[in-house]
Parts: structure tokens; sequence; C-alpha cells
């Protein structure tokens, strides 16, 4: 599970910012929105949280930012030597745009705690390092820093990390992380960490948009099938069947390369889906295509597939504007399936965006620190708050609080749009 988030110096998140998903001592919604880890620093951890802002404010920033560590770890191994990094920091002061970016992510992995945190620019990883807690007192498995007088990296190495330390740091080039070339040759000790950014961290945004390959390749078997139009029926959608039709077709692939923000068109063969929708009622039946059916309904098809794994592993899904083409009622339910216990034994967790302030008074849909906001100062400086930092009441209207400005987070409209009054 995601304890921390922290990122500073990257695009408007000038300063540093931290989101946390360890719970608040409060006993509200305890048992279903929260898990235990036995852990004394993080008793419990949150298994959702939700960010509101306004339109540019930076809170996809922040879900970007997450997604670019998350690339540079699942990436730089394979960087070549010389090639630079699409990093941007904050580019309205000259102080930050000179300074490198820095990310670092605490997460809870078969009960050890694990920090790791690199510091990077455009040309090179400055400092890099990871902390391990299996007790109280973590271990300092590694640290790296750059020598900006001799041009090289220093290493110092905790007893804690095991193997062949020295292979991997000669392998290590400038623009590549120690964590990713150790494991590339095949640190066992390390692994842990780079397959949490690999396989337990699923982000999705405009730069990594929602692949139907997950649930359709689930529709191809009975059990996926049967799992999905069950997803679907308890969203109240009144699909009864859905079958898939694959042929192989002539076409081209795009290929994206996150840490150098470049794209590539190649062709090659590929495979076409063709999904057939059968709707019932008591009066008859059909068959409908997929462009027949709402954008609502495929977007929560493209959706399920994704989601009904994560919830089975436990792992932690990021999302940007959630409620896009969702009704507000889907959101809600779609929220409330990682506050199920006994659909997300494994703590699944989910973290998004969204715009839609009803979800603020859902009953029961959140607990106060759950809730983030963020907003952009007028020197362009994006600032992550938590409502808790607020000190709502707990029968206090947050959707009202939120709309009037109370906790910031929204935008200021000064008439200037044409509206009138």
């Amino acid at each position: 599970m995601l304890v921390e988030f922290r990122v500073k110096n990257f695009r408007s998140l000038r300063d540093e910012q931290v989101l946390s998903l360890v719970a608040s001592t409060d006993k509200t919604l305890r048992d279903t929105h929260t898990l235990p880890t036995g852990i004394k620093a993080a008793p419990a951890l949150l298994r959702s949280a939700v960010l509101y802002g306004a339109n540019a404010s930076g809170k996809s920033t922040l879900i970007r930012a997450l997604q670019y560590m998350r690339g540079v770890v699942v990436e730089s191994a394979r960087v070549q030597p010389g090639q630079t990094f699409a990093v941007q920091p904050f580019r309205l002061d000259a102080k930050s745009a000179a300074q490198p970016t820095e990310f670092e992510v605490t997460f809870l992995r078969d009960g050890v705690r694990y920090q790791y945190g690199f510091a990077m620019t455009p040309q090179r990883i400055v400092r890099e390092h990871l902390l391990v807690y299996r007790a109280f007192k973590p271990q300092r498995w590694f640290e790296r820093r750059f020598n900006a007088e001799t041009g090289k990296d220093l290493y110092e190495f905790g007893p804690g990390l095991k193997g062949a330390k020295n292979l991997w740091e000669g392998a290590t080039r400038p623009n590549s992380l120690f964590l990713s070339m150790a494991v590339q040759l095949n640190s066992e000790a390390l692994r842990p960490v780079f397959d949490w950014f690999l396989s337990r961290l699923v982000i999705v945004n405009e730069q990594a948009p929602l692949n139907p390959q997950v649930s359709i390749q689930k529709l191809k078997q009975p059990e996926g099938r049967k799992s999905i139009c069950d997803f679907l029926a308890a969203a109240d959608i009144s699909i009864a069947d859905i079958d898939v039709v694959s042929r192989k077709v002539p076409g081209q692939a795009v290929h994206f390369d996150l840490v150098a923000g470049t794209t590539e068109v190649r062709s090659e063969e590929v495979e076409r889906h063709e999904l057939r929708f059968r709707h019932a009622t008591d009066q008859g039946e059909a068959v409908f295509d997929l462009t027949d059916e709402s954008g609502g309904t495929r977007n929560l098809l493209f959706l399920a597939g994704p989601t009904l794994d994560i919830l089975k592993q436990g792992q932690t899904l990021v999302i940007d504007e959630l409620d896009t083409s969702l009704h507000t009622l889907l959101v809600r339910e779609f929220v409330r399936l990682f506050h199920r216990p006994e659909i997300s034994p494994g703590g699944a967790q989910l973290l998004f965006t969204t715009h839609d302030t009803s979800l603020l008074d859902a009953y029961g849909l959140f607990r106060r620190d759950q809730v983030w906001l963020v907003e952009k100062g007028s020197d362009q400086a994006s600032t992550l708050i938590a409502l808790n930092e607020f000190s709502p009441r707990k029968n206090e209207a947050l959707e009202r609080g939120y709309l009037m400005g109370r906790y910031g987070g929204v935008p200021f409209l000064d008439g200037s749009l044409g509206f009138e009054h």
C-alpha cells in the first residue's frame, strides 16, 4: 500500500508537497475505510483518497509527478548513454529552474516499509536513496550522491543490502537509477521495490489512458466475462452478456517513451476486437455494437477489467478525473468498492482527482482525512493541503464550505468571463 508521496520542483509543484495516506486517529468508518498495518509509525492506512482543485490548480500535475517517478524507475535502465530526461522543474523563478526535481515514495509491502527516492536534472540522477524498515529503526540500504567537483557518483551501502553491489554500481550510468540497473542485473533484494512501481502502481490519465485490452482479454474467458457483466449489472447497466469477435488486420501501433517524452509510430499487424452487447428486457432482447453504447458505459467497461484485478491483487490505482463520463452515483459506487474489505482483502487503494463536489457530502463515502485540496497561488506555485488542517466539524456541510472557498482549492471568478448575476 502507498503510505506517502513527496515531490519537489516538478512543474507547478515548486515547494515540497506531501500526500499522506496514513489514517488519522479518528474512529469514523475505521473498519471499512482503513486497513491496520501493525506498524507503530503508521498504525492504519487509508483505502482511498480524493483530490479537489480548480482547473490548472496542479492536482493533475501531482498525478503526473507520481507517474513520472514510476516511468524513470521502470525505464531508466534502458536509457541510452547521454540521453536526457524530459523532466520540467518550476520555471517561473530562476532559482527553482536551476535546481533538481525530487521524488520520494514510502510504501508497505509484505509487512516491510520501504522509503525510496531520488533527485534528477534533465542530464542525470544527482541523488538516490533507499531506507528499509524491517523493524522500527530504518536500515539505509544505499545512498548515492553526485559530486560536482569530481564529476563522479559517491555510494554508501548498508549491511542490509546483499548482492554484487560493486558490479551494480559500476554498471549504473549517470542517467540511470542504481535501483533499476541492479534489478536488471538480478538483484533479488531490490526487486520488491522495483516491482512495486512496475506492477503494483497503476496510473490512468491522459498520458496513460485506459487500456481496453485488459477488459477484452477478461471477456474472452467465461469467468472473466461473468465478473465484468456482474460489475456492470451492479452499476444498473442492463447488459446481459458481451461477446468478443477478434481478427488480425494491418495497422499501426504508437509507442510512447514517458521518460524521453517521445512517440514512435510503427507499422505492424494488430488484432482488432469487436464487442457485441446483448441487452435483455421482459419484452425481448437485442445485440448492439460498442459504438451504440454510451460513453459512460464504455468507460465503465474498460475500467472494470483493471479494477477487478486491482481489487483482487491489492494494488494501488491512481486516476485523474474519475468523474469523466461517469454519473456521480456510479463514481460513488466505484469508490465504495475499495471500502469493502470482503472485496479488497489485500488492501487495494484508490487515489483520484475530481470536480464532483457532491461526493464530499455523500453519506459514508469519505472520512475527513481522505480529502485533499490543491490550489495555485499568485506566484503560480501549487500547494497541496489536507482538509483535516481546517478542522471541519463532523456534521459540517463540506460541499457548501468548499464551494464558498472556506478550504481553498476553488477558482476565483471576477465576472470577466461574461456571466451576469
